[in-house]
């Protein structure tokens, strides 16, 4: 009887939809009263490539789905899963991939940053240093994928015209020396040039504005194509999509009266070109 493989084709980075299919493929397997060696037996897969799907660490082949289709009832819904099967999006954490896609089809996305320039702002020399500096330290193959999908999601920009984009951020952040002047000024230029689409706001947060109503941190908002609103709040190795929409009312609040209290879009151009200036 042949017996396929472990995990020579493991995904190195899985996405949801395979930890939703393998928890699936659990679940059934469970309660058919079924260890993974038996299983595999009878699905003539090894245990090993059952556990790594059923953890998502392997995309299965339509072998397995069919075979453990019959295994486990042949109710169709591991066949109805697969459909929708897709393989990690390289490039981005996976706290943040559900956010990245809501991104794409969101009929506006406002953004408070305190800590970098937005990654939808950011130029490829700005966001390898950044990936560089992280720690710990990742591959440079990886950071070159790091920085591909960066610069794929800036794409939005200038592909999604009818869509408002609105960026609050802090002056020190546009302050920070991340490099020499030469590329501090391609920078400058950059936000520059991004934020002269129409569809595209900055307004900064000057220095001498003291204290004010974002003090919690970055935030993003967002309203979806069914007109909901969504916040995302990201912190150290984690992010958190929040749908409450008590709490996302409170975030869209502060957010309002931050607008309020920083520079209108074309006093921070005007800020902007003068740091420029400075360098």
């Amino acid at each position: 009887m042949a017996v396929h493989g472990g995990d020579g084709e493991r995904e190195p980075d899985p996405s949801d939809s395979l930890r939703t299919f393998g928890a699936v493929v659990q679940a059934l397997r469970e309660h058919a009263g079924l260890s993974r060696a038996e299983f595999g037996t009878l699905i003539r897969f090894s245990r090993h490539t059952v556990e790594s799907v059923e953890l998502g660490r392997r995309m299965p082949d339509e072998a397995f789905v069919e075979r453990a289709e019959d295994a486990l009832g042949n109710t169709g819904a591991l066949r109805r899963a697969a459909r929708h099967l897709s393989r990690g999006e390289p490039g981005l954490a996976a706290w943040f991939r559900r956010w990245a896609r809501l991104e794409r089809v969101a009929e506006s996305l406002c953004t408070y940053e305190c800590r970098l320039v937005p990654g939808l702002l950011q130029t490829e020399h700005y966001a390898r240093a950044v990936f560089e500096g992280t720690v710990p330290l990742v591959a440079d193959e990886q950071v070159e994928v790091l920085v591909a999908a960066r610069l794929e999601r800036q794409k939005m920009l200038r592909e999604r015209q009818t869509v408002p984009f609105g960026f609050i951020v802090e002056e020190h952040v546009f302050r920070r020396r991340f490099s020499g002047a030469e590329k501090v000024r391609e920078l400058l230029d950059h936000v520059l040039e991004q934020t002269a689409l129409r569809n595209v706001t900055l307004q900064i947060v000057p220095q001498e504005a003291g204290l004010h109503a974002c003090l919690d941190g970055p935030v993003r908002l967002i309203e979806t194509p069914e007109g909901r609103r969504l916040a995302y709040s990201e912190g150290q190795q984690n992010g958190r999509l929040i749908g409450d929409q008590k709490e996302v009312g409170l975030l869209q609040r502060r957010y309002d009266t931050l607008r309020s209290q920083a520079l209108n879009h074309k006093e921070s151009r005007g800020l902007l070109e003068r740091l420029r200036g400075e360098l």
